[in-house]
């Protein structure tokens, strides 16, 4: 069996975020399913995940992560619509 475990992390260029977070957001005024690539893996996004801010600050540093969160079972939920975009 293999370890579906998985945690990446990558940079993009400011263009590179651009286009992603505009056809992410296309897709999430749309409510439609979307992939995305990372590091190499093209991930299924269901309509139906749930979209959540979050800001941490230490002592030297501050972050902002976007995050997008589903069950799997919600991705099977969403397998029948067929539109997608690519982001």
């Amino acid at each position: 069996m293999t370890d579906t475990t998985r945690d990446v992390e990558r940079i993009y260029s400011t263009p590179e975020v651009v286009a992603k977070l505009r056809r992410l957001a296309d897709a999430l005024e749309s409510e439609t399913p979307f992939r995305i690539q990372i590091a190499g893996e093209r991930i299924r996004v269901p309509a139906r995940a749930q979209f959540s801010i979050e800001h941490e600050r230490g002592d030297d540093e501050e972050e902002i992560e976007f995050q997008l969160k589903w069950t799997l079972e919600e991705d099977d939920e969403d397998e029948d619509d067929d539109e997608e975009s690519d982001v």
